[in-house]
């Protein structure tokens, strides 16, 4: 027979465990919650949050939104998102992880930083697919 352990330290990361906890607290005062994406890569956990009434958007739904509530997942977001929520009236409840926060202002930052004469690219490698990494 074949043992199965599962170690102590796996499951989601501290960002994604804030978002899912803001989540939970929203959708407990019976608000209507709507989530930029999934809040998670876990099929699992999207459906029981959606059974909870989260509501995943997409970001051409999220532009045609207005006077909402809208939780940014801890993979973060773009300024241009922060925009459209302002332009909108739409309510931001930011899960974005400070880790993720971190490494966007550093970016920024840096790109800040390089003359403007200077032909600059900045690549972030992650896993396709992930918005994280867009």
């Amino acid at each position: 027979m074949v043992n199965i352990e599962i170690d102590e330290g796996s499951g989601f990361c501290f960002g994604v465990t804030t978002a899912i906890r803001k989540a939970e607290e929203e959708l407990a005062k019976g608000n209507t919650l709507y989530c930029l994406g999934d809040i998670v890569h876990n099929g699992q956990e999207c459906e029981r949050l959606k059974k909870m009434g989260l509501i995943t958007i997409n970001h051409e739904e999220f532009a045609q939104l207005h006077d909402a509530k809208v939780l940014l997942r801890a993979h973060g977001e773009p300024p241009e998102t922060y925009a459209i929520a302002r332009t909108n009236n739409i309510e931001i409840i930011d899960a974005t992880c400070p880790v993720v926060l971190r490494l966007q202002k550093r970016i920024k930052q840096e790109y800040d930083n390089v003359p403007a004469s200077q032909d600059t690219q900045i690549v972030i490698y992650g896993k396709n697919g992930h918005a994280e990494v867009l």
